[in-house]
């Protein structure tokens, strides 16, 4: 279950330094499922970057603003493009004249549990960025890495001059990634973490919660919690046999708030799916699953 969120620990509004080359401005957006808000970042020291620039709301616009510091803006870089992420680039880039850059649009209705996270249909960069491409100013560097998975178009940012990584939704400083499909894969996001996990970035900057100062050891315990997961659901239905998804959340996640369990029921979709498209488990008609 989450860690309980209290939005006065992170000041919204406000340009912090995190290193010589990153800035964080913290939006005000807290939820149970964004934490203390979407956290904009602010590359550079001349020319700048803003990454993840956040939901179209004024007061945050205003303070990305103050952070740029009337400094050239060479680039609006979105990991995806979940409303609580990508919205204020149109709004940006219309008063910096800076073009948006990064992941593929994406439109579809969304069935999954939180409001928050439908996508933003208005979404149109000047440029998609695939795996490995680059964009640069003085002093830094973005390579886009693709991490598909908690969507189909996520992309994190390497900087390279710091060795760190902009991580998005994919991975989080304060929870794990809701995988909800049929967007969220869970097959494709297990792949996205054990790319990160084979890379040798030294500081990751997550979307929501505090920077990860140990990147892989998170990632290695993200993948094994997942693991753990499925191997409930596996005997689960191994005690079960033919199941609804809201009999195992019920069995599974004892103790958290029921308002989760609809989010709890999407992560436990995607494990299904995997373990379908890999011989484990199929679906037998009305909502229900059993072991092949």
């Amino acid at each position: 279950m989450p860690p309980p969120f209290d939005p006065a620990d992170l000041p919204t509004g406000l340009s912090m330094p995190l290193s010589p080359l990153v800035a964080r401005v913290l939006a005000p957006n807290p939820s149970p499922f964004t934490y203390t808000g979407t956290q904009s970042y602010v590359v550079g020291t001349e020319a700048v970057a803003v990454i993840d620039p956040g939901p179209d709301d004024a007061d945050h616009l205003a303070a990305l603003t103050a952070a740029i510091a009337g400094r050239p803006v060479t680039a609006i870089l979105c990991t995806h493009t979940h409303r609580d992420h990508s919205p204020a680039a149109r709004p940006l880039s219309a008063a910096t004249g800076a073009p948006i850059i990064g992941c593929a649009p994406l439109t579809l209705d969304d069935d999954g549990p939180r409001a928050d996270a439908a996508f933003d249909a208005g979404y149109r960069p000047d440029r998609i960025l695939i795996d490995g491409e680059q964009v640069s100013g003085l002093g830094w560097t973005l390579a886009a890495v693709a991490t598909p998975g908690h969507t189909s178009n996520h992309l994190c940012f390497a900087l390279p001059e710091e060795k760190a990584l902009f991580t998005g939704d994919h991975v989080m400083g304060w929870s794990t990634s809701v995988i909800s499909p049929p967007d969220g894969d869970m097959t494709a996001y297990m792949r996205s973490m054990q790319r990160l996990l084979d890379r040798d970035d030294v500081i990751y900057y997550p979307a929501h919660g505090e920077p990860i100062e140990t990147p892989q050891r998170l990632v290695r315990g993200m993948m094994g919690h997942r693991k753990q997961r499925e191997g409930q659901i596996l005997r689960f239905l191994e005690r079960h046999g033919e199941s609804a998804i809201p009999d195992m959340v019920a069995d599974m996640y004892r103790g958290i708030d029921p308002d989760l369990h609809r989010a709890a029921g999407r992560s436990v979709l995607a494990h299904l799916i995997d373990l379908d498209g890999r011989g484990l488990a199929v679906p037998v008609g009305d909502g229900r699953w059993r072991m092949c």
